[in-house]
């Protein structure tokens, strides 16, 4: 009995299937789809030129529920990062659109640091990470993606949080939605004297 399929054909001595014939048949894997993420797959990037084109100046703009901010200082802001890395992956952004850490006033570095204390402790009485990362990618040199606004990447990271799916398949899976981050950070944000 040939174990082949019946529909094989053969090739140099090799069976080979019509790719059609195996459309819909369950294959045991699950599948994750994220279809909003092919904007970024393909390259859609947005703009580094200051104002409409660029995500960081026209965030501030918008509800704080459309923009995605958590909060809204005197220089800078937070908000989510539309591309996380993990749930409650946070910006901190000046409102200024300036490219380099160096660019900032001392009142706007002096909030950018505070806001970064603030985003750590909001993110730590929310969700309770294991750790963070911090980081600032300054030029598209260095993976800046959005470079001539400058922004810092505050990450909580959980013991396990990593898979084969962002190597395998560069594919991250998010277990929350966006707004229901925002809205916990919102509510666990410090208020005054608690930095």
């Amino acid at each position: 009995m040939d174990p082949r399929p019946h529909d094989c054909a053969e090739d140099d001595g090799q069976a080979v299937a019509d790719a059609g014939d195996f459309a819909g048949v369950p294959d045991g894997f699950g599948r994750l789809w994220t279809p909003h993420r092919m904007a970024y797959v393909q390259g859609e990037r947005p703009s580094n030129d200051a104002g409409v084109g660029c995500p960081f100046c026209a965030a501030p703009a918008k509800s704080d529920a459309e923009g995605l901010i958590v909060h809204r200082g005197e220089h800078c802001y937070v908000v989510l990062n539309l591309f996380p890395y993990n749930p409650g992956h946070l910006l901190i952004c000046p409102y200024r659109h300036v490219p380099l850490y160096l660019d900032l006033t001392d009142a706007e570095t002096a909030e950018f640091s505070a806001l970064t204390k603030a985003a750590l402790l909001a993110l730590r009485s929310a969700s309770d990470p294991a750790g963070f990362n911090l980081g600032m990618n300054q030029g598209e040199v260095a993976g800046a993606g959005v470079a001539a606004h400058l922004h810092q990447h505050v990450v909580p990271r959980w013991a396990g949080d990593m898979n084969f799916l962002p190597i395998v398949g560069q594919t991250k899976a998010l277990p929350q939605l966006l707004d229901d981050v925002r809205q916990r950070l919102t509510s666990a944000w410090p208020h005054g004297g608690e930095l």
